[in-house]
């Protein structure tokens, strides 16, 4: 039966390996930073596996655990840095022209002026997760999430506004 779960658990983590390194590279700009807390994130994951129920789906609850462990692990080193999402988060082509890569950077430099939630909030939202999902990763109400997201897209605009 331990085996069965074992393997469950590594195959299904394999499946979604990337939710880790999204969020890890969401939060710490730091490569050894980054790799610290993805050793966490798995740690975290194998240690509340026996506790996943089915009840959603479990790209939804990795998404939970690596989110709750990133900002616990940031909390505790209490390190400041200049967080950004990188390029590859957004699945961005090579072929964008210098206007358009500059558009893009500021997009990200405003998003890492957000605040710990929001920003979790809207890389959720960008990885197409429905309010539903959304809510249930971050533990908020669907109207919270909805509200949210309008304000956060006011902030986004507003700050990229400036800038252009």
């Amino acid at each position: 039966m331990a085996d069965h779960l074992n393997n469950n658990f590594i195959h299904l983590v394999n499946q979604n390996l990337g939710i880790a390194h999204k969020v890890a590279s969401v939060y710490f700009q730091n490569a050894d930073d980054r790799a610290d807390v993805l050793q966490e994130i798995m740690y975290q994951l194998w240690r509340s596996y026996p506790g996943f129920n089915g009840q959603s789906k479990f790209s939804t609850w990795m998404y939970s655990v690596c989110l709750n462990t990133a900002l616990t692990y940031s909390r505790k080193t209490k390190k400041q840095q200049s967080e950004t999402l990188s390029p590859d988060h957004y699945q961005i082509a090579d072929s964008f022209s210098k206007d358009q890569e500059e558009l893009t950077k500021l997009l990200r430099d405003a998003i890492a002026n957000l605040s710990a939630l929001n920003k979790a909030i809207v890389l959720l939202y960008l990885e197409d997760m429905s309010y539903e999902e959304i809510a249930s990763v971050m533990g908020l109400t669907r109207s919270n999430v909805s509200v949210r997201l309008v304000r956060i897209k006011r902030e986004l605009e507003t700050q990229l506004k400036q800038k252009i």
